[in-house]
């Protein structure tokens, strides 16, 4: 199947390839902005049959404050965001339709950044990263064919900074609640020959955060150099960041919610007078550096293409203070005092990841009246190690520094091949093809952080189907149809957990458009039938990981609508709606000791109601004022609809505000940022967990399912001010 998908691909550039030279080949006198094409592989069109929304660096600016990109995101359709440390700052995630951040492609000038072993999406490894993003793109449901993992609930693709032709200089800094300071400073050489550009950006953000002790020490950097001239761009690009966060995964049950809501487990022991304390270094400490090479070349009006090069250097560790471990598990021989025999020991320890990440892609576009072909293929090789290290113990037994106790290594390989094409038939016919060919090698071995052995070795292939039209009635009305097909292989806690099936999606939307000067809106309908969809269970391991389990089958079906409303020349209004079913269709639990197939359950984590709006009041082009709300619905954090598990539905409101002050001597503007996040004080929660296990001695003879919950509070009302200084 590899080979045949292989040379049909190969068969469709060939052929749709072929014209002779005419006049309209010579190139354009005027440049065209390049910085787009780095990205045109995994993005669409506006009039493109799939469904999407983009995020402009305008639009990002008036709200970047210091938190991360999930909370960007946050007023998007069917968009939910929430943070461990509950005021955006720290270790953040993000849910579309219900699918968590790791069922999310993401890619970075169309690199992935989901981690290659959990598919996790880790904004706190590049702290800041909004300050470098020129746009973004969100494509809900399957999407286009996109690098790296599937697009199993979206896809996000981020691009960063453009070149910029004027030299040009910033300085930020933003205080906050919870002694949170953010201060970053970016420059631009601008175009120096009218060719190079060199640009850059360092940041520094730091928070105690809303939860007890969820300090966050944030570090990064971006730089750039470019080249451009009117048919080539090229760009070596670094960034990276350090992120050191003390731990706030372990959220806090019912009761401790209504009588502390702000307490933090993490760190706590018992001293030696029978003191509580906290470990004072409880903390995730990792570095992530990414290298991108793109070079993008236009040879005439018809064909373009791109080349990139990306190598990802990640390591770090978390430490943890735990007591009377077993001296089994690390790996140390009983020992002997004054007659008593010791074989447990309080202890600290830190668990290693160390990767390493490279990819190769390219693609070549080929564009003829209303016909526009883009082919490429991708590579990626993935290395990581995985290790534990005691570093203090009460008792030392035999064990000398620096000894591992558990070991492993992991590699993953990809290769991926794909076509699309999109042909406008008339004025009113547009229609889209994507082809893609995924080819998945796996391979762990060692000993996992459970300290129990692991050797898995997969291998997946996967085609993905993709297609669309569009018609449009006018300038004003347009439909549109797609369906899609993804897979995704399991992650490395699946393979832990015993799963080793792949799942599969197939994705119908069928959507309607109307834009006017003073009113936009967008409607679609979707239907995402999964087999063997590994939903979140609800449960955590040890480290605050979600685990999954396999509901067979599922769907999702939803009405989407957002809007753009121009109420007065003064006033916007920018709502959307989300209303869906996300159900398994015959979900099998363990109650009571027996398995059970409890029929249509709730998926997890899937909100029937997710709901946004914007009312922007805008009297001067220098003047902003802001109202932004969000609502979710309930959702059960379980799959057996128990109530136990049951979030309940908040409705929070924000208030933003922004002036750029002009005509300042010395600089070319100064802008002040405001933000009060949550300004009615709502006390919610917006993301948490839930566990059940089977309890065969509180009730001699029988066996009874015991249920529990723990949830993630968010802040109550906290603002963020700043001021950028442009010159």
């Amino acid at each position: 199947m590899k080979l045949l998908f292989l040379l049909s691909a190969l068969l469709i550039i060939s052929v749709s390839g072929y014209s002779q030279t005419t006049e309209q080949d010579t190139l354009p006198k005027t440049q065209e902005v390049l910085d787009e094409v780095l990205v045109r592989s995994v993005r669409v069109n506006a009039d493109s049959p799939v469904t999407h929304s983009n995020l402009t660096e305008e639009e990002l600016e008036k709200r970047n404050l210091g938190q991360d990109i999930p909370f960007m995101l946050n007023f998007l359709p069917s968009v939910v965001s929430t943070s461990d440390a509950g005021a955006g700052i720290g270790y953040t995630s993000f849910r579309v339709r219900g699918s968590d951040a790791s069922r999310v492609n993401i890619t970075l000038n169309g690199i992935p950044f989901n981690d290659q072993e959990s598919q996790g999406s880790f904004f706190v490894n590049l702290p800041d990263f909004t300050s470098s993003v020129q746009n973004l793109q969100l494509q809900r449901g399957v999407g286009t064919s996109t690098n790296g993992s599937g697009a199993f609930g979206a896809s996000l693709n981020l691009l960063t900074d453009a070149v910029s032709p004027e030299a040009y200089g910033e300085i930020t800094n933003s205080f906050g609640s919870f002694n949170t300071r953010r201060h970053n400073v970016k420059f631009s050489t601008g175009l120096l020959n009218n060719r190079v550009e060199i640009a850059g950006r360092l940041s520094a953000i730091a928070s105690n955060g809303y939860i007890d002790r969820a300090s966050s020490d944030l570090k990064s950097y971006f730089l750039q150099a470019s080249y451009v001239d009117d048919n080539t761009l090229i760009k070596a690009i670094t960034f990276g960041g350090h992120e050191v966060t003390y731990q706030a995964w372990n959220g806090i049950d019912r009761e401790t919610l209504e009588t502390n809501r702000t307490f933090n487990s993490a760190g706590m022991y018992t001293d030696a007078d029978g003191n509580i304390r906290f470990h004072e270094n409880e903390v995730d400490d990792y570095k992530q550096d990414h290298f991108q090479f793109h070079w993008n070349q236009r040879f005439n009006n018809r064909w373009s293409s791109n080349l990139a090069l990306n190598y990802t250097y990640g390591r770090g560790f978390f430490e943890q203070y735990r007591e009377n471990q077993r001296f089994s598990t690390y790996s140390f021989t009983p020992i002997e005092i004054g007659g008593e025999t010791i074989d447990r020991t309080d202890l600290i320890r830190r668990r290693w990841l160390e990767n390493d990440y490279y990819v190769l892609n390219a693609n070549v576009t080929y564009r003829n009246n209303g016909f526009e072909l883009t082919s490429g293929a991708f590579y990626s090789h993935y290395a990581g190690d995985h290790f534990g290290e005691v570093i203090w113990t009460r008792y030392a037994s035999d064990s000398e520094i620096n000894d591992r106790y558990y070991f492993s290594d992991a590699s993953k390989n990809e290769y991926t091949i794909f076509s699309k094409a999109t042909y406008r038939i008339n004025d009113q016919w547009q229609v889209f093809g994507d082809l893609q060919g995924r080819f998945i090698d796996y391979h762990t071995g060692g000993i996992t952080s459970d300290v129990v052995p692991i050797d898995v070795g997969a291998t997946y292939e996967f085609f993905n189907p993709k297609a669309g039209v569009s018609y449009n009635f006018n300038s004003q009305h347009q439909l549109f149809a797609y369906y899609g097909r993804a897979h995704r292989e399991p992650t490395r806690n699946d393979f832990e957990e015993g799963i080793t099936t792949a799942e599969k999606l197939d994705d119908y939307e069928f959507g309607y458009r109307y834009n006017s000067p003073g009113f936009q809106l967008n409607t679609n309908v979707f239907y995402m039938d999964y087999e063997n969809q590994l939903v979140l269970s609800g449960e955590l391991n040890d480290v605050g990981a979600p685990l999954r389990t396999t509901s067979g089958s599922s769907y999702r079906i939803g009405l989407e609508i957002d809007a753009v409303i121009q109420l007065h020349p003064n006033w916007r209004l920018q709502p959307n709606v989300a209303f869906s079913s996300n159900k398994n269709r015959d979900f099998v639990a363990s109650i009571d000791g027996e398995l059970r197939n409890l029929g249509k359950t709730n998926i997890s984590f899937s909100p029937e109601v997710v709901a946004s709006n914007m009312l922007v009041y805008q009297p001067s082009r220098n003047f902003q004022v802001g109202l932004l709300s969000k609502y979710v619905g309930e959702q059960y954090m379980g799959n057996i609809d128990s109530e136990a598990s049951l979030l309940d539905s908040f409705f929070i409101n924000d208030l933003n505000i922004n002036y750029e002050l002009t005509n300042v001597p010395v600089f070319r503007s100064i802008v002040f940022s405001g933000l009060v996040n949550n300004i009615f004080d709502v006390k919610y929660v917006s993301n948490g967990y839930f566990f059940t296990y089977d309890d065969d001695w509180s009730n001699p003879g029988s066996i009874t399912t015991i249920e529990g919950a723990g949830f993630y509070p968010q802040a109550e009302i906290n603002f963020l001010v700043g001021a950028t200084l442009k010159f």
